[in-house]
């Protein structure tokens, strides 16, 4: 069974994600955990807590279905000690508060060598970063979006996500997202049937199916191996529906949330229901 929904608002208080999900006809829903352009945020009270939990079982969202997305700051990799212990607080804050919620999975991109260390380096940076949070936290995964590869990304071919993931010591608790504008910016052709067949082949052998936790489904405006990030309403950019019926037919991608990201949001409740269309 397929999960389909959108990075909503939780606007006002944690408590209305799962409202705000509901009220687009979301299966599945994602959310900053916390202001997404701020280090620093108030802790959770018991109520905002309290308040989560009843909503999403009253409304049916099970935490399996759930993708928090962590704050674009952090960089896990950052070359500099300031800048990485920054990066390390606010990352494991935002874990302690995916477990007070009782969410089993953070979404994050990796990280950026900024041209000041090397990738392997930076990538081995970025593992030491999430054992430092897994072991002060319990229950949840941490969760590797692959990028783009835009300006010092990295986490953009599955060798490096690969790299970063043998080095954690808790493979039970690593895991990867994976976007479709990413994917194909980064250089991997998705779009007809072969393409989309040997990419996904590729990521089993080289990362496994095993470590994949959730889809961010997106339109690209830009081609592919351009490395550049730019999403885009379903139906809209460069790539084809042929992608998007992929992915909803695909039963590896059965029971992990699979989430919008497209610019328009008053367009959600119409791409949830065309993907849903989709499967055959």
């Amino acid at each position: 069974m397929k999960f389909i929904g959108a990075h909503i608002s939780a606007g006002g208080g944690v408590e209305n994600a799962p409202l705000n999900a509901y009220a687009i006809g979301a299966k599945a829903f994602a959310f900053f955990t916390k202001n997404q352009r701020q280090w620093f945020a108030s802790p959770y009270t018991q109520q905002n807590i309290d308040l989560f939990k009843s909503r999403c079982g009253e409304l049916g969202y099970s935490p399996d279905h759930i993708l928090p997305h962590a704050s674009y700051l952090i960089n896990l990799g950052h070359p500099e000690e300031d800048g990485l212990n920054k990066s390390r607080n606010a990352f494991n804050d935002e874990m302690k508060r995916c477990e007070q919620l009782g969410i089993n999975r953070l979404n994050f991109h990796p990280g950026s060598h900024l041209h000041k260390i090397p990738i392997d380096a930076c990538l081995d940076r970025i593992a030491e970063s999430i054992d430092i949070a897994l072991e002060k936290t319990r229950g949840v995964t941490a969760v590797i979006e692959n990028t783009a590869g835009q300006g010092t990304n990295l986490g953009y071919t599955f060798e490096q996500i690969a790299h970063i993931i043998d080095k954690v010591e808790d493979k039970s608790r690593v895991g990867v997202c994976l976007d479709t504008a990413h994917t194909l910016a980064a250089g991997y052709e998705i779009r007809t049937e072969e393409g989309y067949d040997g990419t996904m082949s590729q990521f089993d052998r080289i990362v496994g199916f095993r470590y994949l936790k959730g889809i961010h489904i997106n339109d690209s405006k830009k081609e592919l191996g351009s490395r550049v990030d730019r999403h885009d309403s379903l139906g809209k950019g460069l790539m084809t529906m042929d992608l998007f019926s992929f992915i909803v037919n695909d039963s590896r991608l059965d029971d992990m949330p699979l989430i919008l990201e497209t610019p328009v949001e008053s367009l959600w409740p119409e791409e949830i229901k065309l993907l849903y269309s989709l499967q055959k």
